[in-house]
């Protein structure tokens, strides 16, 4: 498999990987063959959860050149099924990914967040001036 240029390889030692493993316990929310969600350990917002492929990528660059189209479907269904499952429809959530030390990513394993239970104001401060 080819890797994307500048991105970092993969570490099965970070926490996500170790989560996978059943190394670290987790508060699950939802798990199937291509996914796992549960919550954040430190949450920003009422519902705070973490969804993450099974799949060793390292950022969502890596997962979308990489992951098979099963994958991919059955990831994002997840995100879907859990925001769903969750009772966010109605009011609203966001999903975010950070990708790289720019984005703020903190745990090499492409992840998504999806925040709900209250209103999350802007996702980027506006400009000032």
């Amino acid at each position: 498999m080819t890797r994307i240029t500048g991105l970092p390889p993969y570490d099965p030692q970070n926490i996500f990987a170790r989560i996978l493993r059943g190394e670290i316990p987790c508060k699950r929310v939802h798990e199937d063959e291509f996914a796992l969600a549960f919550h954040d350990i430190n949450p920003q917002t009422p519902v705070h959860v973490l969804v993450i492929p099974k799949g060793a990528y390292v950022s969502h660059a890596d997962f979308s050149a990489h992951a098979s189209d099963a994958e991919v479907a059955g990831f994002w269904r997840a995100v879907g099924r859990v925001a769903r499952d969750l009772g966010l429809e109605s009011a609203g959530y966001r999903i975010l990914s950070n990708m790289g030390e720019d984005g703020g990513q903190e745990v090499p394993h492409f992840h998504v967040h999806i925040f709900g239970g209250r209103r999350v104001g802007r996702m980027v401060p506006a400009p000032q001036g």
